[in-house]
Parts: C-alpha cells; sequence; structure tokens
C-alpha cells in the first residue's frame, strides 16, 4: 500500500510542478507533512541533503522520501513518480510537435505559468528561512532564534560579498554548500 501511495503522490507532484526542483520543494514539503512521512525538521534535513548531492533536488528528494518509508523499492517507485510526467511530455514535445513555442497559445500558458513558479521559489525560500532561523513550523509556533545558524547565514553571505567584489563573481554554490557544511559541523557541535 506504501508504494501506491509513494507513487501518487510524487506523480501528482510531477505533474503539477512546473519550474523544476525548487518550485516542488513547497508541494513535496506539504504532501510528506500531511502524510506522516516525516517532521518538519527531518525534512529540513531532508532538503539540505538532497541540495548537497548531484543531482536535481526533487528528485534526490523522491528518492530519499521513497527510501525512508518503503526501502530500496520506496526510492525507486517515489523517484519513478515525479519524473514520469516530465519524462512524458518532453518525449511528446520531442517526437509530436516542432516549433512548439512559435504558437501564441503556447507562450501565454508558459508566460501564465512564470509568475506561479517564481511565487512557490519564493515562498519555499520563505518557508525555509523562518523553520530554519526561527524554528516557526506553523503560524501559531512560538519563535526561538537559532543564534548559530543565523551566524553560518550571515558567514556565507560575507563570503558571497567578498568573493563577489574582488573577483566579480559569483562564489561556487558547491563552496558555499561546503564551508556551510564546516560551519554547521564547528558550531552546532559547540
Amino acid at each position: 500500500m506504501i508504494y501506491l501511495e509513494l507513487f501518487l503522490t510524487f506523480l501528482q507532484i510531477g505533474a503539477v510542478s512546473f519550474g523544476g526542483g525548487y518550485a516542488m520543494i513547497s508541494l513535496i514539503r506539504e504532501q510528506v507533512l500531511s502524510h506522516n512521512w516525516l517532521s518538519e525538521s527531518d525534512f529540513l534535513n531532508m532538503v539540505a541533503v538532497s541540495e548537497s548531492t548531484s543531482g536535481p533536488i526533487a528528485v534526490n528528494m523522491a528518492t530519499f522520501i521513497g527510501a525512508s518509508q518503503g526501502g530500496l523499492l520506496g526510492s525507486f517507485i517515489a523517484t519513478l513518480g515525479v519524473v514520469l510526467p516530465s519524462f512524458i511530455i518532453i518525449l511528446l514535445v520531442a517526437t509530436l510537435i516542432r516549433n512548439l513555442l512559435k504558437y501564441k497559445g503556447v507562450q501565454a500558458f508558459l508566460s501564465g505559468i512564470r509568475p506561479c513558479v517564481i511565487g512557490l521559489i519564493l515562498s519555499t525560500s520563505i518557508i525555509l528561512f523562518f523553520s530554519t532561523i526561527f524554528s516557526i513550523q506553523q503560524f501559531e509556533s512560538s519563535v526561538s532564534l537559532d543564534i548559530r545558524g543565523l551566524i553560518i547565514l550571515f558567514i556565507i553571505f560575507i563570503l558571497q560579498f567578498i568573493v563577489k567584489a574582488k573577483k566579480h563573481t559569483e562564489t561556487s554554490p558547491i563552496v558555499l554548500i561546503l564551508s556551510s557544511a564546516c560551519l554547521g559541523m564547528v558550531l552546532y557541535s559547540i
């Protein structure tokens, strides 16, 4: 039963998500918490692990959540569910429809989707920020400031600013993730 539930849940997420993995995080969060598959804290840890491993974040999250609920088969089924809609759509677009973007209806559809994708990514960022820095899980939750998380955020922001000012380029996300991990090991072990 869990396998069917995993497949259908991640199939639904994959079918209605536009804008890539970051836009999917809020949908995955909603489903995972409503099914009681992970706690809010475990979900935030899953986001961090999914971000720091190679591959698309939504696929990584589906794989990890599937594994946590159904082992190896669960990870395969959840991953299949999340990628199947995109695979079918891309397959159809690539094989059946040529010059799709020349149609005004398609352009209008994509123009309409863009603000929603930005909203999903922005809302996910805000939720993750408040959950991580202020330990807020819901609006009724009490607020407790995570000073160590705030210090890490500040150091990473300063690192990004210094590199951009001196080298006139962005800091590699890999460097930022590894720096955050090292800072977390130091600050959270104190």
